[in-house]
């Protein structure tokens, strides 16, 4: 598996230090579950955050966000063990879904059941206890686009299996996707094989159809 789209340089260090809420957290660990590239960036990070944190002389001790930070990395151990209408057949050697993510949905891709969202696409909402960010599996069916839309805030895109083309960059398993409100996009699953992604906004989308802009609430993406 080759990783092309890595999380940012200041999404990690915001990981590393605590700052995260949960959905960005999430996303960020299981990219870091499939990455070792990403784990050694992280690594070098709490090497040097530790260093100076030891050549602090000033009389408030440090939080635990370094130790919090080492927990999350272990937690996030490549586990890379097994869906029909709602569910999806893939026979894989490995678990579609790594930890921590299969444990917040209680099992991987063969357990789950899909929410239709219409024209063959489906969701599963994942619960948090932080209620900032919206966590969300999406299976969107091979060869078919998602709704062009922007974004009202942030957005964490993370392939799981299959893959989607975002204008000329095509995102495959493990590789991460950073949008804002400055990006007006329509990604394009990949033919051959349903796209599989976790995805992660603090806002509603902003669709460009009116219908789908309709039923919004309904879906509540």
């Amino acid at each position: 598996m080759s990783i092309n789209h890595h999380v940012s340089d200041e999404l990690l260090l915001r990981y590393a230090s605590g700052e995260l809420a949960e959905g960005w957290s999430l996303a960020v660990a299981t990219h870091l579950a499939l990455c070792p590239s990403c784990r050694q960036r992280l690594a070098k990070m709490e090497t040097i955050g530790g260093a100076l944190l030891e050549n602090i002389s000033t009389g408030t001790a440090p939080d635990d966000a370094w130790a919090r930070m080492r927990s999350r990395l272990e937690n996030a151990a490549t586990g890379v063990s097994h869906p029909t209408e709602g569910r999806l057949s893939v026979a894989r050697a490995e678990p579609i879904l790594p930890e921590p993510l299969r444990s917040y949905l209680g099992g991987d891709i063969d357990s789950l059941k899909w929410r239709s969202l219409g024209m063959g696409a489906y969701q599963i909402p994942i619960r948090l206890a932080d209620t900032s960010t919206i966590a969300r599996l999406l299976r969107i069916p091979a060869g078919k686009p998602v709704p062009e839309h922007g974004h009202s805030g942030q957005e964490l895109t993370l392939v799981l299996a299959g893959s989607f083309r975002d204008g000329s960059d095509v995102f495959a398993r493990g590789d991460l996707e950073e949008a804002d409100a400055g990006l007006t996009h329509q990604p394009l699953a990949s033919e051959g094989e349903d796209c599989i992604c976790l995805a992660v906004t603090d806002a509603p989308l902003k669709f460009k159809s009116w219908l789908v802009r309709l039923i919004q609430p309904v879906l509540g993406i």
